[in-house]
């Protein structure tokens, strides 16, 4: 572990599920947090701005500094920025994906967008999803912030934005640019933003599909945690194989 210089957890999954902590990842951190080694927080839901994922985090007693948080919505923000300099954004998303853009000064408007950005919204409604499909068709450029199809809580897996983003991409034909894992934008923002090299970098995950091709995509070491959407025996009967795959992290921090 000593040779990295950014850790990067994925949340949903490996760090909680829903609204309960897991333990063994909660000790991870904590211990790694009284070394001096501060974790990056990396998450594909973009309906949680940065001070509710320090609350959320606090409320397990994770201490995260909001510059060593990266959530889809401030990727798909900073990927407009660089790519639509100007451009105007409608948005189909949350609280989380509004402050991101607000952040980067986008401008959001309700018609005749440049640039579509679509995040979870779970209070979607056939009018939201209307009025994007008929921007998309005039030319706008469609962003999506993730494409996970379902997402681990509590109660077990549910609908994730990727499942009504393709509802949209039925409708218009278009595929979005995605830019959640296991595309390697988050990574590649927090690599080129705190010039670290490659092989001090290293992605932690309980996801093969997301967290996991997200890191091998990237070119960095990772680590499969059990116990989330990917079994242990799934992964290692995969062709790319984590460099790492253990059943708890805190088989890793011993």
């Amino acid at each position: 572990m000593g040779t990295y210089k950014a850790i990067c957890l994925d949340l949903d999954g490996t760090v909680y599920r829903g609204i309960e902590p897991i333990p063994e990842a909660v000790t991870f951190i904590g211990e790694m947090q009284q070394g001096g080694i501060d974790p990056y927080f990396i998450t594909n839901n973009s309906s949680m701005t940065c001070l509710q994922l320090q609350e959320k985090l606090a409320s397990f007693g994770i201490k995260a500094d909001r510059n060593r948080i990266m959530t889809s919505a401030i990727a798909a923000a900073k990927y407009c920025k660089e790519n639509y300099n100007g451009a105007s954004v409608m948005m189909i998303g949350e609280r989380g994906l509004e402050e991101a853009l607000a952040f980067e000064g986008i401008e959001i408007v309700k018609e005749n967008p440049d640039v579509v950005i679509m995040g979870i919204d779970r209070g979607v409604t056939y009018a939201k999803l209307a009025d994007a499909c008929l921007a998309i068709r005039a030319g706008a450029n469609f962003i999506a912030t993730n494409s996970d199809k379902a997402f681990p809580t509590e109660r077990g897996l549910v609908p994730g934005n990727g499942s009504f983003v393709t509802l949209l991409e039925s409708a218009t034909g278009i595929t979005p640019v995605f830019v959640g894992k296991p595309e390697p934008h988050m990574l590649e923002f927090i690599q080129v933003e705190n010039g670290y090299l490659k092989e001090e970098m290293v992605m932690i995950g309980d996801n093969y599909e997301t967290d996991i091709q997200a890191g091998i995509r990237f070119g960095i070491d990772t680590v499969h945690v059990a116990g989330g959407v990917t079994s242990r025996e799934e992964v290692q009967a995969r062709k790319q194989k984590p460099t790492y795959s253990y059943e708890s992290l805190l088989e890793w921090g011993m």
